[in-house]
């Protein structure tokens, strides 16, 4: 069985080598080249969402539009917010973020979609939101122990996800 902690002469040691390489440490236990290039396309995933978001938010007309433009809007919002936290991550792990709007959409695990009518928006939203839980439920399992940060940081966006979720289903439901 594997001593429980390293003794402290040991890790002090270690912290000082490698010190560019700043919080991945010999104890990082992930792919870390992968994670990056993951993060990366979560970072273009939701960058799509807050696109497509913002376009159905100035687009939605109808007589249900206004409570679901408003969705639209705090939802545009919270995946920026998702953007900003990969990235903040891919920056702290030493990788760059991948910003790059020739490639975001072929990065994306979602599609954009400018759709019109406003049933339409909600449900292309809907499964775009599905696609982001399901490839988020994914890479938390993928990354396990072997990084954790993220791991908890994707399962604080994948909660996120999941109402988005419910919050469209629930604009579907007011349509009918």
């Amino acid at each position: 069985m594997k001593e429980f902690l390293t003794d402290v002469e040991t890790l002090r040691t270690r912290a000082r080598q490698h010190m560019e390489k700043g919080p991945v440490t010999d104890a990082y236990g992930a792919d870390l080249k992968r994670v990056l290039y993951v993060l990366n396309q979560s970072l273009a995933t939701e960058l799509v969402c807050v696109l497509r978001y913002k376009r159905h938010y100035f687009t939605a007309r109808g007589i249900n539009a206004q409570s679901a433009a408003d969705e639209f809007l705090e939802h545009a919002d919270e995946e920026a917010r998702h953007a900003d936290l990969i990235a903040a991550r891919i920056t702290q792990l030493g990788g760059e973020p991948d910003f790059n709007p020739e490639t975001l959409t072929g990065r994306s695990h979602s599609e954009y979609n400018s759709a019109t009518e406003l049933e339409t928006m909600i449900r292309e939203d809907l499964v775009a939101e599905r696609v982001a839980i399901a490839a988020y439920t994914e890479i938390i399992a993928w990354l396990g122990d072997g990084d954790p940060t993220t791991r908890r940081m994707l399962e604080e966006i994948l909660a996120v996800e999941e109402e988005h979720a419910e919050d469209m289903l629930d604009l579907l439901d007011g349509l009918k």
